[in-house]
This record gives structure tokens, sequence and C-alpha cells, in this order.
């Protein structure tokens, strides 16, 4: 029996919030959010419904400022889900007049720490490491297209051009569709992967047949790549993106193809990765075909 989301146990809960929730999701899927920011900010709060008992809506000043204190402090989570459950309460407050409350909320600082970034060795080391064929294809694909956790999460077979060697994003975080170079090496695995597990819609299939891989299926796969890899950086699932970014422009790749290799709305957010490396012109590719020297391109 598969445990239940913290969205489903804050609605059993807490009855209410099935109708605030739906109430977030309607209005601010209407006003443009993307769904997984929505879904962030939903799952935060939900936790928050759970460890109170209550409505979000019935918290006291008080009790928000020692949940935000307690979280922060003891359980670490990351600056990440953090600025979900702030924004996320700032959102439903506004939404439902709680000017008191909002104010209480604290500002998120905008830090200029860099990310944290894998050598070239550390990849290879990683792609190795997880024993599932649908694993070591799934964090391939993640680098070598510099993926986004849901941009993965939602790859269908048919968005894999194997004659152009491309794969299609589909309306990813602004909205927009991009096309990204995949090296053969990728290919090659993920044609094994498709003949060996035999997915019949989306490209990495969840535990039941027919659904997507979740988040957490991803994440948990990660952990322990990384523990096999022997690799002790603080490592997420996009820091195979910083990777995948910072790796091209050592690679050579200039600054205004890798912005639309990465989907971004603004070069600034590319400008980035320029503290590892001088940009240089050149047309688009992906990593891994540099990566491995060539040694997995077909004949």
């Amino acid at each position: 029996m598969s445990r239940k989301s913290f969205m489903e146990q804050a609605c059993e809960l807490v009855p209410e919030f099935k109708e605030i929730s739906e109430t977030f999701l309607r209005k601010y899927t209407v006003a443009g959010k993307s769904s997984s920011c929505i879904r962030n900010y939903l799952m935060q709060i939900s936790k928050m419904v759970v460890h109170f008992g209550c409505s979000p809506l019935e918290l006291s000043i008080d009790q928000m400022e020692e949940y935000l204190f307690t979280i922060r402090q003891n359980e670490k989570p990351s600056l990440s889900s953090f600025k979900h459950l702030v924004y996320g309460l700032r959102t439903l407050f506004g939404m439902y007049g709680r000017e008191k409350l909002l104010l209480q909320l604290p500002s998120i600082a905008n830090g200029n720490t860099l990310p944290v970034v894998l050598s070239r060795q550390e990849i290879i080391r990683l792609l190795k490491a997880p024993a599932l064929l649908k694993h070591r294809v799934l964090f391939a694909v993640v680098y070598d297209c510099g993926l986004r956790i849901s941009e993965a999460i939602n790859l269908k077979i048919s968005d894999v051009d194997f004659d152009r060697k491309q794969v299609h994003i589909r309306q990813s975080k602004f909205k927009k569709d991009r096309y990204v170079p995949i090296s053969d090496i990728a290919l090659r695995g993920i044609s094994r992967y498709l003949d060996t597990s035999n997915p019949k819609e989306w490209l990495f299939n969840g535990k039941t047949r027919g659904e997507q891989i979740s988040r957490e299926g991803i994440r948990h796969a990660l952990r322990s790549a990384l523990s096999k890899a022997g690799i002790k950086k603080g490592v997420c699932v996009h820091t195979l993106r910083h990777s995948y970014a910072t790796h091209l422009i050592e690679m050579g790749l200039n600054i205004v193809t890798l912005k639309e290799q990465m989907g971004h709305a603004n070069i600034q957010t590319t400008m980035m990765y320029l503290h590892i490396a001088q940009s240089a012109p050149g047309a688009g590719f992906s990593p891994m075909q540099k990566l491995y020297g060539g040694a997995g391109t077909s004949k």
C-alpha cells in the first residue's frame, strides 16, 4: 500500500483544506503559474497543516513563526523548500486577505551563492553507479540535455528524435517548447532501455505501469547513486543541470546558444556559469559527446 502524500494527509486531517487547496490551484493556474510551482507551494503548506492539524488560515503569528524557525533550524530543509513554503504562504494569505499574517513572513534574500557543480570524472562515476538501467539512462538524459526534474518526469517516448538527435522539451518552466541536442551514447542507452523495459508513453515510468516516475523516486535513486559513486558534495537533481551548463562552457559553447539549450528566459541567468570558463562561439552540442571523447558515437 503506497504512502499517502502530504496533500492527501492534510485534506483528510483538515477537510476544509481541500477547498482551500482547490481554490489556490484554480486561481494560480488561471494566473499562469507553472504547475510545478503550484505543486511545490501546496506540498510545503500541506506539511504545515499536518504539523498543526488545522487550516493555515487559523494559525496565529506565534505558531507560524515557531514553525518557520523550527524547520529552518532543526530540519535543515533546502533553501528552495523554505522559499516554497514562504512564497506559498504569502500567496495564500494574500488570496484570503490575511494582511497581519502576510506581514510576519520573512523576506527571502537573493544571495549570490554559486551552485554546486560536479567534475567531469564525478559525472562519469555517477552515471555508472545505478544498478538499474532505467536510472543510469535517466541521469544520463538529465545531464546530457540539461533538464529540470519536471522536464525529465514529463518526457514522452515520442519526444526523443533518434534521427535528428534531439529531445523535444514541451511547455517547460516558462511555457515554451525547446529542442536540445542529445549524444549518440545517450540515444543508445535509451534504445536499450526501451527494448528491455518497454514503457508505453512516458519515457521514465513510475512504480505503477503507465504512470510517470515521481520526484521522490528520482531523488531516492540519486541518493543511492551518489553514495555508491563516493560523491560527498551536496548534490541534488538540479546539480546535473548546473554541471551540464558549466561543462558546456568549458567545452567552448557560446553563452547565447547555452541560454537557448537551457531554456532560460533571461541571459543574465545563464551568465552565472561564466564563473568557470570563458565562452567561445560554436554550434550547439551535448556534453556527453565530448565527455566520452566520441567513444559512444555510432559508425
